[in-house]
């Protein structure tokens, strides 16, 4: 293992531990003495996806992922929540036992996570990979959303969160805005969206 520090190539474990999904090892630089932590995950069987198009390929823990976080770029989720997402999803495909998986089963399983997760990732990564033909399409995955909000709102059960709060947040009394040393109100934000 290479130290992430000077690049040595050579490390001793001076720790490990079970982690969720593998084993977490502690461990020494033996050329600057530097420790760093490594997290060793069993590899299971090689799953291949077979893609829309007739391709199959093999099953890419990164792209799974990479997909996932596009779709909740500047979102507002808990620390972990994407990893533990995707590894819900692997604790599936393998439990179903199978070499092959198609590539629309996985794209449901993240869908379906994805919506009780975060509404807006949902929306994101739905208009995707559904490849929402128009905006009436579009608009009915945003109605059914409401609909669940609306159901949950009522009392009825529902797997879905709901949508973002519609009120306006709510102002301090008695305190200012920050300024700057020329008196002009600062601007908070630091950048578009």
């Amino acid at each position: 293992m290479r130290c992430p520090y000077c690049n040595h190539p050579d490390s001793r474990v001076i720790d490990s531990r079970d982690a969720p999904e593998g084993v977490r090892r502690r461990r020494e630089c033996t050329m600057c003495g530097l420790r760093f932590t490594t997290y060793e995950r069993i590899q299971t069987t090689a799953l291949m996806v077979a893609k829309r198009d007739g391709r199959r390929e093999e099953y890419n823990r990164d792209k799974l992922t990479r997909s996932v976080q596009m779709a909740c770029v500047k979102r507002p989720l808990p620390t972990g929540a994407i990893d533990k997402l995707v590894d819900d999803i692997e604790s599936q495909l393998q439990a179903l036992g199978r070499a092959e998986i198609p590539s629309v089963a996985i794209g449901e399983m993240v869908i379906e996570r994805l919506r009780a997760l975060d509404p807006v990732a949902y929306i994101r990564f739905a208009s995707v990979y559904r490849d929402f033909a128009d905006v009436e399409r579009f608009r009915d995955a945003v109605e059914a959303l409401e609909s669940a909000k609306q159901a949950l709102e009522n009392g009825d059960p529902s797997p879905q969160l709901p949508l973002m709060s519609e009120e306006p947040p709510r102002r301090r009394r008695g305190r200012r805005p920050r300024s700057s040393a020329a008196g002009l109100p600062m601007d908070i934000g630091g950048g578009s969206d």
